[in-house]
């Protein structure tokens, strides 16, 4: 038996890879099916096309070119029933301990035995904090779901990339009085491209308020202090909408002995089987990519579930 931990695309992968070669599996999330999925803004457009999202042979129909976060949560819907998938959902594994052939895992539910274990537990759990004063006040949200709770209101959005686009895009046509606060110099060169002119734009004509190349130092019940080239500068704020990414939860892969590299902390494993450094542990996924967590997605990364299948074949000790 093998515990798969994570029931995202690229669990679900690994899942229909073992089951295609009939070693029985387990996959568990501590969360719903897709979890991160689920958890992306209600109104969101992928990025990808949908042919290259898909897994386990599935076809993904969507109604236009680029597939929306609500097609998408049906097709892996469609696809762990197709494969009928052995999932173990709100289950949140505390403790994985013994050796290659002879795992125990230990969940908020149960214990199980495992011969391996693959870690695809993705990164969307823990947002990348600001460590700023005041960030833990209840203005201050790390995730976005839709714009309507933020409309004629004032909104400060932090970050340049994919998700703070599209909240201050949203937010700006919903009503709210839109500010957004960037490190760099420019909006990110890998936003959405059919997204892009139209942020750009909006900044242009002064629609959107920007200021580039600045940072938030505190955060208060009624403003935000920001650091710009020109200095300081209070704003009138209800709401700030941290989109500063996410990072992955370390602690389990710590304390199964996984060593690390480099200031990005990539774990160590090996890229033909994705065998990490512990013997009979695989890695798959975002998780591959420690803090780098643009470097894998679903398109990219669905290989990383045939190359596990093969090799514990190979090893014949997944049963």
């Amino acid at each position: 038996m093998i515990t798969i931990i994570g029931a995202g695309p690229i669990g679900l992968a690994c899942g229909i890879a073992l089951k295609q070669r009939d070693i029985p599996s387990r996959i568990i999330d501590k969360g719903c099916l897709v979890n991160s999925v689920f958890h992306y803004p209600t109104n969101m457009t992928f990025f990808s096309t949908a042919d290259r999202l898909e897994i386990g042979g599935v076809p993904f129909i969507s109604h236009g070119v680029k597939p929306t976060r609500r097609e998408a949560l049906e097709y892996y819907r469609r696809v762990a029933e197709s494969y009928e998938l052995p999932l173990h959902l709100y289950e949140e594994v505390r403790d994985v301990r013994g050796k290659d052939g002879s795992f125990v895992i230990s969940t908020s539910k149960g214990t199980y035995e495992s011969s391996k274990v693959i870690l695809s537990s993705g990164f969307y759990g823990l947002p990348h904090r600001m460590n700023v004063p005041g960030e833990n006040l209840p203005k201050v949200k790390h995730y976005y779901d839709e714009p309507h709770p933020y409309a004629f209101m004032k909104v400060l959005v932090v970050g340049a990339g994919n998700s703070a686009v599209d909240v201050a895009l949203e937010s700006f046509r919903c009503g709210s009085e839109v500010t957004m606060v960037v490190r760099e110099p420019h909006i990110k060169e890998s936003v959405k491209y059919w997204v892009k002119p139209d942020i750009e734009n909006r900044i242009r004509e002064g629609s959107i308020r920007s200021f580039f190349r600045s940072e938030i130092t505190e955060i208060r019940d009624k403003d935000v202090v920001i650091r710009t080239p020109d200095g300081y500068q209070t704003i009138e704020n209800d709401f700030v909408m941290a989109m500063t990414g996410y990072e992955p939860d370390f602690g389990l892969l710590e304390r199964l002995g996984i060593d690390f590299e480099g200031e990005e902390q990539i774990p160590v494993y090996d890229e033909q089987t994705h065998e990490s450094n512990v013997p009979g542990v695989y890695l798959a996924g975002v998780v591959c990519g420690g803090l780098n967590t643009s470097k894998w997605f679903i398109e990219n990364a669905r290989t990383h579930a045939e190359r596990i299948a093969a090799h514990i074949t190979s090893t014949g000790t997944g049963s």
